[in-house]
C-alpha cells in the first residue's frame, strides 16, 4: 500500500492519507514548534511580545507605513486575524495605526520607538533559534529544501486558484 489508499465504505468514499509521509504535516509542525518556543524564549526574557508580533515588526522595521490589508497579505493572515494583532500590538505601543487621507476604509501602520527597541532587542533571540535548528544541516540541503518548499507553495496557490475560480 502507497501513501493513499481510498476505502468505500457504504456508499462512502473515504480517503485515508498517511499524513506522515507528506509534506505539509511536517511544515505545519514546525511552525507550531517555532512559534511555540520563540513565544516561550520572549516570556522568559520578560520580553511581551508572540513570534506573529514580532514578524508584524520586522516588516514594518523594512517598509514602514504599510496598508494593514498588505501586512495581512505578506504575513499570510486573514483580515479579522490581522486586525486583532494589529489591536493588540497598539495596546502595547509597538505601532500605530493611521488612516488614510486618500480613502479612510486604508489604514497604514507605522512602527513606533518601542516596536523598534522591542525588534532590536529580540532578533538575536530569534536569530539564534534559527541557528540551533538548521545546526548540523549543510547549506546544499537547507537550499533544496527551500526550492521543493516553493515549489509545493506554487501548487497550492494553483490549486487555490483553481478552486476560486470553480465557485
Amino acid at each position: 500500500m502507497g501513501i493513499f489508499a481510498i476505502y468505500k465504505l457504504n456508499k462512502i468514499l473515504l480517503i485515508s492519507v498517511d499524513f506522515d509521509d507528506t509534506l505539509i504535516p511536517w511544515v505545519a509542525r514546525l511552525n507550531l514548534e517555532f512559534t511555540y518556543l520563540s513565544n516561550k524564549k520572549f516570556r522568559e526574557r520578560g520580553i511581551n511580545l508572540s513570534k506573529e508580533q514580532w514578524v508584524v515588526l520586522k516588516y514594518l522595521n523594512q517598509r514602514d507605513g504599510l496598508t494593514q490589508n498588505d501586512l495581512a497579505f505578506i504575513t499570510h493572515r486573514d483580515k479579522t486575524s490581522m486586525t486583532r494583532l494589529i489591536d493588540n500590538m497598539e495596546k502595547k505601543g509597538y505601532i500605530k495605526r493611521e488612516i488614510s487621507v486618500q480613502d479612510r476604509r486604508i489604514n497604514h501602520i507605522y512602527i513606533r520607538k518601542s516596536g523598534r527597541n522591542i525588534l532590536y532587542q529580540t532578533v538575536p533571540i530569534m536569530t539564534e533559534l534559527i541557528h540551533n535548528m538548521q545546526a548540523g544541516i549543510d547549506t546544499e540541503t537547507i537550499q533544496k529544501t527551500i526550492k521543493v518548499l516553493k515549489i509545493v507553495e506554487k501548487k497550492l496557490k494553483e490549486n487555490s486558484e483553481q478552486t476560486l475560480s470553480k465557485t
